[in-house]
């Protein structure tokens, strides 16, 4: 449009009324208005598995398959909830342009956080495709971030958001796994965002952003890490009673679930907590928890759900139970596969409501669907990425003696410190640099994929963390592993961590001769790694675990008084050894 400025004709154009290939040339200038990244929409993605050809993803006619993104749950305008980020899915029907190919677009964002989330894939077909971009703030400031996102063929099912069965060609839909990822970059804590200039990448494809909230109203009291994706029940119509115990306490509580892993929708229809009194049976009534208001929900394949806020007084260091009910046939779930913790399967029918132990009638020893429970208030997280170690291998069923657990109780007990609550993220089987399961598929190893591939779900995005605690190796130098492949891994891992903001302490790997991969091959590595965490400085603060536990006469091996008998674990003793061993000053960000 025209208009007269002192003797000027001035030529303007709104960009709501240009075509989109126009508005994303005039985003693309630096001088553009902000948009919201649907109006930039230049790339169609998806198709209809009746008309294959009507979309081109990468440039050879291969799209998405609209009827595998429904039947994994992702319709068209849905919210996911992925590593704690709100991301819409375009709603756009087969066959029309919903998504954005990165070329330096200014992208209206709004919102406070810890972190930038893209929806996004590449069809370059390499590996990964990269480039810069940045973040404008309300108050004027400005950052840098680099985005870095894996090809939709042939990226880490490991790392994926989800991935789907098939793709479509304009030759009709072949058999090949296509897959979306959410990648996030760092903000700056505090400012508000005000727009989001994408990066110059070719090939690289965002179809939604958001800015993930970092809320200071809620600590982490007790988490899980998915390990896998294995057969379960099967379940129809029963409801899981699960125990867990609590590090922090508050008066309201959320809970976690995810759906890690997974290629279907779970239902939950309904879902309570309590506080045990023994066994399945609550010591009060239990109260229903919500989901945007309703009852239940269901969550799409690879994402997750938090229940609402509730007014609930959570004791610390207290078992919890969590039922909720699964109304739809459920044989495979993601789960936490080693609990040390008894917990709870129904008769059918819908008993989470039920105080009584009476309907539950099936034990289980590990952690389906439930990720976490969250309490209002307090001063954040401590968050220990570890393995069968600190996943309490070897220590006492349903007595909470994990290292994690005494940690817990130690920072409750004194005030020199903020009372941090303890998110275990350990792993049975764990590895630094390898995964033991894939990321996607029905696993027969519930050993998890690589801390590096897991590192962002579960350390990066837990709730309110403020520090994190590096414990794993053993498993990489007992199979053989390089020293250099761990130290790289742990390296990273340090990096990416400090990259958040995060305050990084790593542990050193624990003495094991006498356990049959324990060679001394093996040990040799184990101290290479332990001398690099030592002297490299990669890490804030070093807790020396293996001083903590080894025999001074055989330093390759174990203190029979910590160890569980198989000269790899720690029993309770020594796991205590290790809780009591920490400075709980090194903690403090």
């Amino acid at each position: 449009m025209r208009r007269r400025v002192r003797g000027f004709v001035v030529v303007t154009a709104s960009l709501a009324l240009l075509s989109p290939a126009t508005a994303v040339q005039a985003a693309a200038r630096g001088g553009a208005e902000p948009v919201p990244l649907d109006r930039l929409y230049d790339n169609t993605a998806v198709s209809d598995d009746a008309r294959p050809g009507g979309a081109d993803f990468d440039g050879s006619g291969a799209s998405l398959s609209a009827q595998d993104l429904t039947a994994a749950g992702w319709t068209p305008g849905r919210t996911l909830t992925v590593q704690g980020a709100r991301l819409a899915w375009p709603r756009r029907q087969p066959g029309r342009p919903d998504n954005v190919r990165a070329g330096g677009q200014a992208v209206r964002v709004g919102g406070r956080g810890d972190a930038l989330a893209f929806l996004a894939a590449g069809t370059s077909g390499a590996a990964d495709v990269s480039g810069t971009g940045s973040v404008s703030y309300r108050d004027g400031t400005r950052t840098g971030y680099r985005l870095t996102v894996p090809d939709w063929l042939t990226g880490p099912l490991a790392t994926k958001a989800v991935a789907l069965p098939h793709i479509n060609t304009r030759d009709g839909q072949r058999a090949a796994q296509a897959r979306l990822f959410v990648v996030t970059v760092p903000l700056t804590p505090g400012r508000e965002v005000a727009s989001v200039r994408l990066p110059r990448a070719a090939g690289l494809h965002v179809f939604a952003l958001a800015v993930r909230a970092s809320d200071a109203r809620w600590s982490g009291s007790w988490a899980a890490a998915p390990s896998g994706y294995p057969a379960v029940g099967p379940w129809a119509d029963r409801t899981v009673r699960l125990v867990v115990h609590t590090s922090v306490g508050g008066p309201r509580v959320r809970l976690r679930f995810d759906n890690t892993f997974a290629a279907a929708p779970v239902r939950i229809g309904s879902a309570t907590v309590a506080v045990q009194a023994k066994g399945a049976t609550a010591r009060d009534v239990p109260v229903p928890v919500s989901f945007e208001g309703a009852a239940g929900t269901r969550i799409p394949a690879g994402a997750q759900a938090f229940s609402d806020p509730l007014a609930f007084t959570v004791p610390a260091r207290t078992n919890l139970l969590v039922s909720f009910h699964l109304p739809e046939a459920m044989t495979t779930a993601p789960v936490h596969q080693l609990a040390v913790q008894r917990s709870y399967v129904s008769v059918p029918g819908d008993h989470a409501a039920e105080g009584s132990a009476a309907a539950y009638t099936t034990v289980m020893t590990r952690w389906p669907l439930l990720t976490g429970v969250d309490v209002g208030g307090g001063p954040g997280s401590v968050v220990v990425l570890g393995d069968s170690i600190t996943d309490g291998d070897r220590s006492t069923m349903d007595a909470n003696r994990r290292w994690p657990d005494v940690l817990a109780g130690r920072l409750l007990e004194q005030r020199a410190v903020p009372r941090y609550g303890v998110l275990n993220q350990g792993i049975s089987g764990n590895r630094v640099a390898t995964d033991r399961y894939p990321g996607d598929g029905v696993s027969t190893d519930t050993s998890g994929v690589s801390a590096l591939h897991r590192l962002d779900r579960d350390v990066l995005a837990q709730t309110s963390a403020r520090t994190a605690i590096v414990f794993e190796g053993v498993n990489d130098v007992r199979w053989q592993y390089t020293a250099e492949q761990v130290i790289a891994g742990l390296r990273e891992i340090a990096d990416r961590g400090h990259a958040r903001g995060l305050r990084m302490l790593a542990a050193t790997i624990l003495p094991c001769e006498g356990e049959t991969l324990c060679t001394a091959a093996a040990d040799a590595r184990r101290s290479a790694v332990n001398a690099w965490i030592r002297d490299a400085g990669a890490f804030d603060a070093v807790l020396d675990f293996d001083r903590v536990v080894r025999d001074p006469a055989r330093p390759a091996r174990m203190l029979p008084a910590y160890d569980s008998g198989d000269h790899l674990h720690p029993g309770d003793t020594g796991l205590a050894a290790l809780a009591g061993s920490v400075d709980l000053r090194a903690l403090v960000p």
